[in-house]
């Protein structure tokens, strides 16, 4: 598995608007071939911060994952809702085993 973190803040006043429009991606996102996960979760203490959590069945499906036209969709959406400009940071799987329960 390939994983990604993709760590965003964003305007105050664009919370649900991020909110709708991140939640409608990573609906189509799961239904991808090679996408496992694609978690959505928000941090408790201050809304405006958000971490994806996108689980990849190898790095090519990332790949393949940016050329999808609900990305595209996504990212021109929410480019301007972005306080900071968003980074990720990539894992490798250690558990469960890849042909575990994801």
């Amino acid at each position: 598995m390939y994983i990604v973190q993709v760590h965003i803040t964003v305007e105050e006043d664009a919370v649900q608007a991020f909110r709708i429009a991140t939640i409608e991606n990573a609906k189509n996102s799961v239904k991808e071939p090679g996408v496992a996960r694609f978690d959505v979760i928000q941090q408790q203490d201050d809304p405006t911060r958000f971490v994806l959590i996108e689980v990849y069945k190898d790095e090519e499906a990332a790949v393949e994952h940016k050329k999808t036209e609900h990305y595209k969709k996504w990212r021109d959406m929410v480019e301007d809702m972005m306080a900071d400009s968003r980074y990720s940071i990539k894992y490798h799987n250690i558990f469960p085993p890849d042909d575990g329960n994801w």
